[in-house]
């Protein structure tokens, strides 16, 4: 492996670290199998994903954000899952996920709330509400 090729490669996973706390399974294939692929994503993924605070133009909420209304828009529940659970880590709220899951209604249909949108509601809904208690009924179970 060249030295490049090494920086490059380090900078992604230093970076998927940094964003996610973790090189995801599918990115870890990639770097065994095509190296120099990765490497290549990895360049563009931590030049991307820096926060405005570290000369990123937007803070990385709204770049997690973004990636959410992408994946769910393309029908990516997998990524979208992903991306908002890290959005919701860094400050992301309901209200501002129910306005964009609605502008994507507006642009790719009401399919996208019916195929993924509702379940990325609910994972995030999951995430900042306790779930319900059900009272034991008197007498034992019916």
């Amino acid at each position: 492996m060249t030295d490049l090729l090494k920086q490059a490669t380090d900078a992604g996973i230093a970076n998927f670290t940094a964003t996610s706390g973790r090189v995801p399974d599918s990115f870890q294939l990639l770097a065994k199998h095509a190296p120099a692929a990765f490497a290549g994503y990895g360049l563009i993924r931590s030049a991307l994903m820096k926060d405005s605070s570290a000369e990123g133009g937007l803070d990385l909420k709204t770049k997690e954000f973004i990636y959410v209304l992408l994946d769910v828009l393309r029908g990516d529940l997998k990524g979208a899952l992903s991306h908002a659970g890290n959005a919701m880590k860094l400050g992301l709220t309901l209200p501002e996920l129910a306005d964009g899951l609605v502008q994507v209604i507006m642009v790719g249909g009401i399919n996208t709330w019916n195929m993924h949108g509702q379940e990325v509601m609910k994972a995030c809904e999951a995430m900042v509400e306790p779930p319900a208690v059900r009272e034991p009924v008197e007498g034992g179970m019916r």
